[in-house]
């Protein structure tokens, strides 16, 4: 029987634990460590470091990190992978190149290339989301580290367990399952323990960093080294696997995973074993990511403090107003929003204060700078009582906007660039499906009806929510069959909207994972132009799952009284 690979994972983003690769390759055995450094929001600040100097456009992070860790993979043998080349991963594999030379580590450096698409007028990047075959080509070539730029995700594992196992394009049930654990592993330490709604079942002080033991029929174990923090069940993957998706169909370059047919089963402490992936055909397109600068920004936080804070409220909108006209400026956008965090009778002056947001945007750097900053500061003496701002006004900053397209996978060069320099040519698959949703599953039997109480839906319920562009997605999710007969008829597409207002008037999508006693919701133009627009103060959606478990409903008594069980086995 084939031995697993060990595939870890040391990045979930740019800025991620720095000591994490170090301590991934000296913490357990490994085959493959991958880091993930890319994002819709990274693209745009590399497309402006770039601007700055052309020879960058890469995480400089993770070069740093090699100074020692290049020395131990080699030691231990182990493979890394990473996508940190961002917009330059020739670049990035030249500097590992000298690195390796100046340290006297023999390592063989490869690249993938070819994500990098022509930029349109006006924007600062564009590039196509390719998937883990030209991974696999370098390190069948021999290569030790392999660089890419824009591929997805889960291509870090797909392309090492593709190499390993020798699959093939075809191989559509085995690639899905590594995109599932490559989907798992992608985001670092939310899947073990990380930004977990049950955080206090746990200690996740210093979550450690996950690893997945993939097999030759796609199937893994998720799991981390021992003796690090943190915890691996089945509710902190299913957490992960709902995370930034949508419906039961999970597309991507290399195979389209069937999320709904994904089973889970506690294997022992922190070993959760994923079976069951059924994977289909590739879409005969390709995703690309475009940035662009959007306009300019600024923002402005005043604090109302004690009595009368709507009357306050509405004095200050009507002073910056009338100050604008004086000044013979209008910015495009102007909005306003109250957050009333004060308590009456408070006993302290941070918890009798409400937070006022003032947001302009513009396409006019000057239209949202001294104008909007002057006519904040001015009203410092002459405005409500308790007049202050949590910081000095400013000039205003860009903003970005990320967009997404979708191009024909023929169309996009993908070329790995092998240790030894030859250039190979990764042809797109042959067979691909047009992507589809999937029939809606069979909903449980309801609950029975019995006595309810009023409570918070997270008593009973997890969830976690995400980022697409402007969209959100809250993926919510039981762990008992009880509860999960109860959630799959009460938390409707209406009863969602209720329970979050801000939704109500736009277009929301339930879709149901049985398997996972999940529902997953994809909120449509939740976040406006997306994370760089930062058009609410919640730009990535990160809290609106906490959000909706916060939020009172009929909740079953039996429900509640059995909510502290320990998972079962789905």
């Amino acid at each position: 029987m084939t031995a697993p690979l060990r595939i870890g994972n040391a990045s979930g983003f740019y800025g991620d634990r720095f000591d994490a690769l170090r301590e991934m390759l000296t913490g357990g055995p490994l085959d493959v460590l991958t880091g993930d450094y890319l994002a819709e929001l990274t693209m745009l600040i590399l497309g402006r470091s770039r601007i700055k100097d052309p020879a960058r456009g890469y995480a400089t992070t993770f070069l740093r990190q090699l100074e020692e860790g290049l020395g131990l993979a080699h030691e231990r043998g182990v493979k890394i992978v990473t996508n940190a080349g961002g917009l330059n991963p020739a670049g990035l594999a030249k500097e590992i190149r000298e690195l390796a030379e100046k340290t006297g580590v023999p390592v063989r450096v490869a690249h993938v290339e070819g994500d990098s698409l022509a930029v349109p007028d006006g924007y600062l990047t564009a590039n196509a989301y390719l998937g883990g075959a030209g991974i696999a080509a370098c390190l069948r070539a021999g290569a030790d580290v392999v660089v890419t730029g824009r591929v997805t995700d889960a291509a870090l594992v797909t392309g090492p367990a593709a190499a390993h196992f020798g699959w093939g394009p075809g191989d559509h049930d085995a690639l899905a399952g590594a995109v599932v654990a490559g989907h798992v592993l992608e985001c670092g330490t939310q899947v073990t323990g990380g930004n977990y709604a049950f955080f206090r079942d746990h200690d996740i002080r210093r979550p450690g960093f996950p690893v997945a033991e993939i097999h030759a029929d796609g199937t893994c174990v998720i799991t981390k080294h021992d003796g690090t923090g943190g915890v691996v069940d089945i509710g902190t993957v299913t957490a992960q696997l709902l995370y930034e998706t949508g419906g039961a169909r999970y597309a991507g370059p290399d195979v389209t995973a069937r999320l709904d047919t994904v089973r889970l089963g506690q294997e022992g402490p922190d070993r959760v074993r994923m079976s069951g992936v059924r994977g289909e055909a590739p879409p005969p397109t390709l995703k690309v990511g475009l940035n662009r600068l959007g306009g300019w920004r600024n923002e402005v936080v005043f604090v109302l403090t004690g009595l009368d804070i709507e009357a306050k409220a509405r004095l200050v909108r009507e002073q910056f107003a009338d100050a604008l006209a004086r000044s013979r400026t209008e910015p495009d956008e102007v909005r306003w929003e109250l957050a009333r965090l004060d308590r009456p009778d408070a006993p302290t002056e941070e918890t009798a204060s409400a937070l006022l947001r003032l947001i302009v945007r513009d396409q006019d750097p000057e239209a949202v700078g001294r104008a909007v900053s002057g006519a904040a500061v001015e009203l410092a003496l002459g405005s409500y009582p308790g007049f202050h701002v949590t910081a000095p006004p400013g000039k205003g900053s860009p903003f970005g906007v990320f967009e997404a397209r979708y191009v024909p996978a023929g169309e996009v060069p993908h070329i790995a660039v092998l240790p030894d320099g030859r250039r190979a040519y990764q042809e797109p698959p042959v067979h691909t499906r047009p992507l589809h949703d999937a029939e809606p599953p069979p909903l449980p039997e309801p609950l029975p009806p019995g006595p309810v109480r009023t409570a918070p839906l997270g008593r009973i319920a997890g969830a976690r929510s995400g980022d697409k562009g402007g969209d959100a997605n809250v993926g919510v999710w039981v762990r008992d069959e009880d509860a999960w007969r109860w959630l799959a008829h009460e938390l409707t597409v209406q009863r969602f909207k209720e329970l979050l207002p801000e939704c109500a008037g736009l277009d929301v999508a339930r879709h149901v994972l049985p398997n996972l006693r999940a529902l997953n919701f994809v909120v449509r133009g939740l976040l406006g132009e997306g994370v760089a627009a930062r058009h609410r103060f919640d730009p990535q959606a990160k809290a609106v799952g906490e959000w909706l478990r916060s939020r009172h409903l009929p909740v079953p008594v039996t429900l509640l009284e059995s909510a502290q069980a320990p998972e079962a086995t789905v």
